[in-house]
């Protein structure tokens, strides 16, 4: 029994020498070494990720960056395009503008010179000049000859109280007077020659301006037509706008009748009452007229 003993404990001897105190204190040190290893591991790992994200957002702001500066480049270029576009508008509206300019002065010089001509006649030659020269006719005041025959501008802002009842814009005829004012604040007005319906036609009332035309076209109403024709005079159907047209340069439309505020060829007419219900003004003070009146503005007619 002693023996099998014996035999048993040098047989576990290696494996009590390999747990013994000295093998034991070796493996705390080799699981530290490990952990150290792990923690730096987990450092490189880190920083990695880190510098990953900096090159990242990095390369994002650059985008961002670019994208701005190419969207800034877009706007500069739409703006050059549009400064560009703009000045070439402005510069042909300038172009239309002096034109139209233009023409109106040939017209108009058409019309002056045409004005002594018609007063040197000493008697009415063809039924226009009869009708809207300035010969006179039984019953109808003769309008006044001279200096007042030649188309000029006889507006002149004044203070005149009765504007005070009106809007700024309003248009009043006053037939006795043989003026037009315009309304142009309280208590202020621009007053004008004017050339109204002779005896028969005279009219008043309140009504609006319904259009504008700028050298219209004279279609005769179908009454006048009707009521020369039986006086022997037969009137063309329309005449297109121009120096010759008994219209003259503007005419505003007077809404709910036929008649209009407008210019005329006969300049001498201005001042009478001579107009089959029109009012007729200088073609200089109808074209100022023309562009301080808007669609719409009230037109009051006073006898």
């Amino acid at each position: 029994m002693r023996k099998i003993f014996v035999a048993l404990m040098l047989a576990s001897l290696p494996v009590l020498m390999a747990v013994g105190p000295g093998n034991a204190a070796t493996a705390p040190a080799a699981t530290a070494d490990q952990q150290q290893v792990l923690i730096k591991k987990k450092a490189t790992a880190a920083k990695a990720a880190a510098e990953a994200k900096k090159a990242a957002d990095a390369k994002k702001a650059a985008d961002a960056k670019k994208a701005a500066d190419a969207k800034k480049a877009a706007a500069t270029k739409a703006a050059q395009a549009k400064k560009i576009a703009d000045a070439k508008k402005a510069a042909q509206t300038k172009r239309i503008a002096e034109a139209r300019k233009a023409a109106e002065a040939r017209k108009l010089a058409a019309v002056r010179t045409a004005a002594p001509q018609r007063e040197t006649h000493a008697t009415c030659r063809g039924f226009l000049k009869c009708l809207f020269g300035n010969q006179p006719k039984p019953g109808v005041q003769r309008a006044s000859t001279g200096a007042s025959a030649i188309d000029t501008q006889t507006g002149e802002d004044i203070d005149w109280a009765p504007a005070a009842k009106y809007a700024a814009g309003t248009i009043i005829v006053s037939t006795p007077e043989r003026r037009l004012y315009l309304v142009t604040g309280p208590g202020e007005a621009r007053r004008y020659k004017v050339g109204v319906g002779r005896e028969g036609f005279q009219w008043s009332g309140q009504s609006s301006i319904v259009s504008k035309a700028e050298w219209p076209t004279w279609r005769p109403p179908a009454e006048m037509i009707k009521r020369e024709a039986a006086k022997g005079h037969m009137l063309p159907p329309m005449m297109e706008g121009g120096p010759e047209n008994p219209l003259g340069a503007r005419a505003l439309y007077i809404g709910g009748r036929i008649y209009r505020i407008h210019g005329t060829n006969a300049p001498s007419s201005i001042g009478g009452a001579v107009s089959s219900g029109c009012i007729r003004m200088m073609n200089a003070d109808v074209i100022e007229l023309y562009d301080r009146v808007k669609i719409g503005a009230k037109v009051y007619v006073i006898q």
